[in-house]
């Protein structure tokens, strides 16, 4: 299969969804993020969701994408392919209970890669006031897909920070997955992919078992990073960017590492699976000081 970059800029149809309090209740819950920000329905402010929640909201999305592409030319047929490979996403606010979101993408990049396409989806949700609350932006790597061109790319496509990571570190926390993780995180966030929670499925297609969603190993990290670098308060978290490198297997354990931070309130960090390999690379997240 073959693609060409002049499909940069394609536009998906909008969705609109809501979210309600036990949903930002359920996304923290499945993460084991105890923080009374998402909990804790006394406090005076009310409650906000996980900087994470976003993924759910944008999954009906990328669940069935093809039925959201916007044009009838485009090859969709590219899109069973693809893997999750990029997360990017700007925070303009958490979300909260009772937003009522309206979400419209366009295809963003297309661009070559060694094992075949990197495309980027860009998710822009707003409420009920046309206010933005979030932009992701997710890369999905479309396996001996090949791009035809050099490949392009929208010019307000933020870039993937990298810092030069030295041999030492500002901390490391080491989480223990339990076994039944990716059924929670199936059941609580509505984020349903088969590889994740069926084993014959996750064997039909090459894998050794079920694995972690790669957003759930994120969600850890940024859990602990919110806690021990942003005062427990997820407000300060301004974006949240890293690419998904291996596996993570339920029942083991993961190392989140923070690597550097400086002074500006920019976090660089890495999460490595049982096997020492980094299963999240190039991790970035910028808080407000």
């Amino acid at each position: 299969m073959k693609v060409s970059s002049q499909y940069v800029g394609t536009p998906l149809k909008p969705y609109q969804t809501s979210v309600s309090w036990r949903d930002t209740m359920n996304y923290a819950v499945a993460v084991s993020d105890n923080n009374p920000i998402y909990l804790d329905d006394e406090n005076p402010d009310g409650i906000a969701a996980h900087p994470m929640q976003c993924v759910a909201v944008t999954w009906p999305v990328l669940e069935r994408i093809w039925e959201y592409v916007d044009l009838e030319s485009f090859p969709t047929e590219i899109l069973a392919t693809q893997v999750h490979y990029t997360e990017h996403l700007i925070l303009h606010r958490l979300i909260r209970p009772d937003d009522r979101i309206t979400v419209k993408g366009k295809i963003a990049a297309i661009l070559p890669h060694r094992a075949g396409t990197h495309m980027i989806t860009q998710l822009d949700a707003f409420d009920e006031e046309n206010r933005p609350i979030f932009t992701e932006f997710i890369g999905g790597l479309m396996r001996g897909v090949e791009c035809e061109d050099q490949g392009r790319e929208e010019e307000n496509l933020p870039t993937m920070r990298k810092a030069e990571i030295s041999t030492a570190m500002c901390w490391e926390s080491t989480i223990e997955v339990d076994p039944l993780q990716p059924f929670i995180y199936d059941g609580c966030t509505q984020i349903h992919f088969p590889i994740h929670t069926s084993k014959q499925f996750a064997h039909q297609v090459g894998l050794p078992d079920i694995i972690l969603q790669g957003t759930c190993t994120l969600a850890f990290a940024v859990k602990e990073i919110v806690n021990r670098e942003a005062g427990a308060d997820p407000h300060r978290v301004q974006s949240i960017a890293c690419r998904f490198s291996d596996m993570v297997m339920p029942g083991t354990a993961i190392t989140i590492q923070l690597m550097i931070r400086d002074d500006i309130g920019n976090v660089f960090f890495q999460v490595l699976n049982s096997h020492g390999k980094r299963a999240i690379s190039h991790g970035h997240i910028k808080l407000t000081l």
